[in-house]
């Protein structure tokens, strides 16, 4: 039989048991959680809109030097 591991986290390179922690605490862990997949999210979003704008520039660019 193996046995399991308490799950846990690292802040200021001491590592934290999360079930020996608040409501609070576990509260503001998800919250960083959540948070951090928003931000990721964002720098995704960003990344595509970025690249889109440029697409529409260079076919602006492409087109006017048809002119």
């Amino acid at each position: 039989m193996t046995k399991k591991e308490k799950a846990s986290i690292t802040v200021n390179d001491k590592k934290y048991f999360i079930e020996d922690m608040t409501d609070e605490q576990k509260t503001m862990i998800n919250h960083i959680q959540d948070l951090t997949r928003k931000i990721e999210s964002s720098q995704f979003n960003l990344e595509q809109l970025n690249f889109g704008k440029n697409a529409f520039v260079n076919s602006l660019s492409q087109s006017l030097e048809a002119l």
